[in-house]
């Protein structure tokens, strides 16, 4: 389980949109949080002018300072968490990948940037960086056009979809614990569908036995591992079969859940120091409204 909550901020009202989650997990977890900003030296230094004694290391040194105030102004928003405000130089997705990797427990919390007048949403530049470049656990959130940056974000439900792979299911050791610290109903859900590529016209008659087939073995799967998650003592469980094709499934329901977050696992990638998101996680990430748990595979 988590012992530290890394939340990197820019002084935006985007990159605030995480506080309300984050406040809620620290004192659900009773976990230390480092608010971190990273001041970029590069940046700065378009700033300095030397005639007028602007230095870059005046400016670097101003910059930090006032940066650290903003940060204590946020510390001061938590109630009974152990605090600790970082402003470290260079580029904020090293400097974070980095600042994550002295612990592994550490859980990283960021926003990403919305889009507005479409029904999707971007990662912004620096989150798709740390995304693509930590092997800590992340935690996504949405930002919204006035999106809410003061109080406690509710988490009620831990929605978690399961393809009945072993990959798919390294983040239930993760999502049990997490359920019973939050006190969270915890929902199994797996979509199911014929093939894409086959058309109805060639399954025929067996189209509708087939899908009744599947129906039931997948049902008969998310039963048994509801059945493994309460006995490892999550008492709300509640498993979802769901006709229809993964990520679009993931997302509807997710829409449909109430202060929710959806919890998945990605696809590691061995021999380089990075991973890659598998195609459905990466589509529930790039679409979902909902807060996305990332759990790397082992």
């Amino acid at each position: 389980m988590y012992t530290r909550m890394l939340i990197p901020l820019d002084g935006s009202k985007v990159a605030e949109q995480v506080l309300p989650y984050a406040r809620f997990l620290a004192r659900a977890l009773t976990i230390s949080v480092e608010l971190l900003e990273v001041v970029d030296p590069e940046a700065l230094n378009l700033l300095a002018n030397p005639e007028q004694g602007r230095y870059i290391d005046t400016l670097l040194a101003e910059k930090k300072e006032s940066r650290k105030t903003y940060l204590e102004a946020i510390a001061r928003s938590f109630q009974a968490a152990r605090i600790k405000c970082f402003v470290e130089a260079g580029k904020a997705e090293e400097v974070i990948i980095e600042k994550a990797a002295t612990d592994k427990e550490t859980l990283v919390v960021m926003a990403t940037h919305g889009r507005s007048g479409i029904q999707r949403w971007l990662l912004g530049s620096v989150a798709e960086k740390v995304l693509h470049g930590t092997a800590n656990h992340m935690l996504l959130v949405r930002a919204r056009e006035g999106g809410a940056v003061n109080g406690e974000a509710g988490l009620t439900t831990v929605v978690v979809p399961l393809d009945g792979s072993a990959l798919a299911e390294q983040v239930l050791p993760h999502v049990v614990d997490l359920a019973k610290k939050l006190k969270a109903k915890l929902i199994l859900m797996r979509a199911y569908a014929l093939p894409p590529a086959v058309s109805a016209n060639e399954y025929g008659t067996y189209m509708e036995e087939l899908v009744k087939q599947l129906e039931s073995e997948t049902l008969e799967y998310l039963a048994q591992k509801a059945k493994e998650a309460k006995a490892m003592g999550v008492e709300n469980v509640e498993p979802i079969a769901s006709f229809g094709y993964g990520a679009e499934e993931i997302i509807k329901l997710g829409r449909q859940t109430p202060d929710n977050f959806i919890a998945m696992c990605t696809h590691g990638r061995s021999g380089v120091k990075r991973w890659v998101l598998g195609s459905v996680t990466e589509r529930v990430v790039q679409h979902s409204g909902d807060p996305v748990l990332i759990i790397r595979a082992v």
